[in-house]
């Protein structure tokens, strides 16, 4: 199971996502994520870095890393520039993106609104996520944020990972029975024995929120070796 660090990109400037980066790939922590918020959730008043241009900054600083949003909310802007900027940041990091993708929820529809962005009904807003994920799957590892049961059925239906947000270990396994998940969320106190449970369940990634105690992270590794 790889290990991966959300960014704290609610900020006026990158520098603190930029050292945190560097500071992941220094402990061997494999990938590093961003968020994709117009302002953080439930605060408007405050900054939120795009996550497209930061993680193609980093991917050049840091060239041991996996990049990628979580997630890259489809309805935002067109399909074809969701997967041109997908397909913008390969090119800087050919092989290290993860097509991290979602449909947002009612908590971010404020944001559309606030921008004056369309926000659509939620099978129009999966229909965008099913034409995205469909021209991205071959050309890079796509996940699809877990929501409704008709979302996870387009990942389970493309045969892509379905991303599980702060699910237990248990109803990672449970989903695991179904197909490819990955996993991401907040840290336990007790950090080792999330990750060897998550791992145990059949998450590929363990992404946690920047909560998290990274050189506890760093440090973590699986029986199998990983």
């Amino acid at each position: 199971m790889k290990r991966g660090v959300l960014l704290p990109t609610f900020r006026s400037n990158t520098d603190d996502a930029l050292e945190a980066a560097s500071l992941a790939a220094s402990l061997g922590i494999e990938g590093v994520f961003a968020y994709d918020h117009l302002w953080p959730m439930g605060t408007p008043e405050r900054p939120a870095l795009a996550p497209f241009p930061v993680l193609a900054a980093i991917a050049v600083r840091e060239p041991s890393l996996i990049v990628g949003p979580l997630v890259a909310r489809v309805g935002l802007v067109s399909d074809d520039d969701m997967v041109e900027r997908f397909c913008s940041l390969a090119l800087v990091a050919p092989g290290r993106v993860i097509g991290a993708l979602g449909t947002g929820d009612k908590v971010s529809e404020q944001e559309n609104v606030a921008y004056g962005i369309a926000y659509d009904k939620s099978d129009v807003r999966r229909s965008h996520l099913f034409s995205v994920a469909s021209r991205l799957r071959g050309f890079l590892p796509v996940w699809i944020g877990a929501g409704a049961s008709a979302t996870n059925e387009v990942a389970r239906s493309l045969e892509v990972e379905l991303n599980l947000w702060d699910k237990s270990a248990e109803d990672v396994a449970l989903e695991a029975t179904n197909g490819p998940v990955s996993w991401a969320g907040n840290p336990l106190s007790d950090l080792e024995v999330q990750l060897d449970a998550l791992e145990q369940a059949g998450a590929s990634w363990a992404v946690f929120s920047p909560k998290v105690d990274v050189h506890r992270l760093g440090a973590w590794r699986s029986s199998s070796g990983n």
